[in-house]
């Protein structure tokens, strides 16, 4: 069974769904999702770096944010606990995701899917205490729209890797 941002949190803070119509098949667009590579997108690259890594990670996307703290659930779902307000995140090794409820963190779960011809990808947010809502509703008014255009970037740059 394949385990969604959803499934890994369905009570959430914030939620941000993108998609793209993509004339391939299932597997060769989800396929083309993880292939994607960080060169692909120069926006991408140059945000890692915003995030306070000197040098943005080579390679796919999708294992890139493996190496940042990312942890699969499933096989096109990732999840992490973090304070993504502050420099690098400070992300946690937690071993059970669904039972972590320590206060001042984030719980991020973000999936890749396809179904009727779209390409998606939802990232979803749940907070753990009130002071762990309010730094990243500073944060999200900043970030959010440099999350969005990564996600639309990444699905465009899946979508001709897909397609070609």
């Amino acid at each position: 069974m394949a385990v969604s941002a959803a499934d890994a949190l369905p009570e959430y803070h914030h939620r941000e769904l993108h998609s793209i119509l993509v004339a391939a098949p299932p597997e060769r667009a989800l396929a083309a999702a993880k292939e994607t590579r960080l060169e692909d997108l120069p926006v991408v690259r140059a945000l890692f770096r915003l995030r306070g890594l000197r040098r943005a990670p080579s390679g796919a996307l999708w294992e890139a944010m493996r190496a940042n703290s990312f942890r699969p659930l499933g096989d096109n779902t990732l999840v992490a606990v973090g304070k993504p307000w502050r420099p690098r995140g400070a992300m946690l090794a937690v071993d059970d995701f669904a039972a972590f409820r320590e206060p001042g963190y984030a719980k991020m779960a973000m999936d890749i899917g396809f179904s009727e011809g779209r390409l998606t990808t939802e990232t979803r947010v749940f907070l753990t205490s009130p002071d762990a809502r309010r730094a990243f509703r500073a944060y999200w008014l900043l970030v959010r729209p440099l999350s969005g255009l990564t996600r639309r970037s990444w699905l465009r740059a899946a979508k001709r890797r897909a397609e070609a």
